[in-house]
């Protein structure tokens, strides 16, 4: 942690949040920290799905349960679970509580199948989801739903992982926030039958040259803890994600306070935590000198990333 007080404000980013609106039935629409609906109008999948965000008091020294009020108060604004449509998968990044929380109770609550590696699984076993509704996924292995191909490949989590190691057993909630271990942790690749790709990042981390040969027109890349971490690495996580797939159009995600609900207007993490003025700085200059566009997410908006490119 550091002592710098204070942090970002929202309102100096405001040109940021200008990813392109979507006009059509394909889009993309930010939910906070990660987690993001990708929809082409038939078919719909989610990442992570963290909808409780409890306060940091209760992370810090309480035990955490998914907020299922929470949980279905944002499935019904997007028109999923009861009776709005199913969607047809959730993937989780990692399994880290901001991350894989709520994933197995919107599973219940939507039909979709809970998609990771065997740390995800553990957290549905845990929830008592359908066994029907677990699936394990192999490393470059593709998964089709509807029109979205969607392919894991190995990464890692940003350093510093407070909760480093697998999930080896159920999680039964109730549980300390230390029982979301990080787990498998994935950049996922997602290709559409319109012809659009997109590389779903959750992680400021990365494995060298496990995206080599891959490609990908939109990179959303979390930025969660970059802004802290020396120059040579964020240039070098840039490289090794949006350089390698040969991105037009990057998308910053996990630069938000998720310690309040998403009720209230979004707000940057603290400095102690962060430091996202530091990220956009040198991403902005990287973005111009190889004509990329950067952009921020508009929580609740459908967009479309692809506009233009």
């Amino acid at each position: 942690m550091r002592l710098r007080l204070g942090r970002p404000d929202i309102a100096d980013l405001a040109d940021r949040f200008d990813t392109p609106a979507a006009d059509g039935d394909l889009s993309v629409t930010f939910l906070g920290v990660s987690s993001l609906l990708v929809d082409d109008g038939e078919t719909a999948f989610l990442t992570d799905g963290f909808m409780s965000r409890p306060s940091l008091l209760r992370v810090a020294v309480g035990r955490l349960s998914p907020d299922r009020e929470r949980i279905d108060a944002t499935l019904g604004r997007l028109g999923f679970g009861g009776t709005g449509r199913d969607l047809a998968a959730v993937l989780p990044v990692h399994t880290h509580y901001d991350h894989a929380m709520d994933s197995a109770v919107v599973a219940q609550r939507t039909g979709a199948v809970l998609l990771g590696g065997s740390s995800c699984a553990n957290l549905g076993r845990g929830a008592g989801l359908d066994p029907a509704q677990i699936a394990v996924v192999s490393p470059g292995q593709p998964q089709t739903f509807g029109g979205f191909t969607l392919t894991h490949l190995v990464s890692e989590h940003c350093p510093p992982d407070r909760y480093p190691g697998t999930i080896d057993e159920p999680v039964v909630p109730p549980v300390r926030t230390s029982a979301y271990r990080c787990g498998e942790t994935w950049s996922i690749l997602v290709e559409h039958t319109s012809g659009r790709s997109a590389l779903l990042q959750g992680s400021a981390g990365f494995v060298e040259g496990a995206l080599a040969g891959r490609q990908a027109e939109v990179a959303y890349l979390g930025v969660g803890q970059l802004g802290v971490m020396d120059e040579d690495y964020i240039r070098t996580y840039w490289a090794q994600t949006v350089e390698t797939i040969g991105a037009r159009r990057v998308v910053l995600t996990h630069w938000d306070d998720f310690f309040r609900g998403l009720d209230q207007p979004l707000r940057t993490l603290p400095y102690a935590a962060d430091d996202l003025d530091v990220t956009l700085r040198i991403f902005t200059q990287l973005a111009g000198e190889q004509g990329i566009a950067l952009h921020l997410p508009t929580l609740w908006r459908r967009e479309d990333p692809w506009a233009g490119l």
